[in-house]
């Protein structure tokens, strides 16, 4: 005897759920995924990346222009579709982040860093995978295991690949929660280094390891 399908064995286009929605016509049908994805996105606490939205529409179905028309009915709205890290999110314009305190309705999600703590993934981030002892090398300064684990506790950095150097080490690279939280979709989109420099965390001249800019030293803390 055939056993039963169990539910987690079945396609996402089989039982109840129709991606496809084969019955309606086509701009009724367009509607209703971008339905869908709205609602998935403002169901989402994180990004939704690409493989989550394929399965709640029809096939051949193009997901880029499906995003686009929901952002052009957004414009003119408080929030917008955003490309981050990787997936989208709907996220509030910046120009609403003052009423958004002032209105103390959302609890507090703000990740506070030390001086030291930015100089160092500033580092990570623009030099990785990179050792503690390069991030050290850059800074001008040790940077110590306790900053690395408060990083990583901050689910900003993590463990990248071994280093092809004596003993091996660790290097460290960025996260999906780093380029969530400075609103990236990709490494590709961090700013200039001039934009740093201006904005006081980095002082012009050449790093010891050969990159372009150097930590400027933290301030007292």
């Amino acid at each position: 005897m055939a056993r039963r399908a169990k539910q987690s064995d079945r396609r996402p286009d089989e039982g109840l759920f129709d991606p496809e929605l084969a019955e309606l016509p086509p701009e009724a049908r367009w509607r209703e995924w971008m339905n869908r994805i709205e609602a998935v996105l403002f169901a989402s606490p994180r990004p939704v990346e690409r493989p989550a939205l394929a399965r709640i529409v029809g096939r051949d179905a193009s997901i880029d222009l499906l995003i686009e028309d929901i952002r052009a009915e957004l414009k003119g709205k408080p929030y917008d579709l955003a490309s981050v890290a990787g997936g989208w999110q709907l996220r509030t314009r910046p120009a609403y982040a003052d009423a958004i305190n002032a209105s103390m309705a959302l609890p507090e999600r703000h990740i506070d860093f030390t001086r030291t703590e930015l100089m160092v993934l500033v580092s990570i981030a623009y030099h990785q995978p990179i050792t503690r002892a390069g991030v050290s090398d850059i800074i001008g300064h040790e940077a110590s295991r306790d900053i690395i684990a408060a990083l990583r506790d901050k689910n900003m950095i993590t463990a990248g690949p071994r280093s092809p150097t004596p003993g091996a080490p660790f290097t460290y690279v960025t996260t999906k929660g780093f380029l969530e939280h400075f609103g990236l979709e990709t490494l590709r989109d961090l700013p200039d280094l001039e934009a740093l420099e201006d904005a006081g965390l980095l002082r012009s001249g050449g790093a010891p390891d050969g990159g372009v800019a150097v930590i400027a030293e933290a301030d007292a803390e």
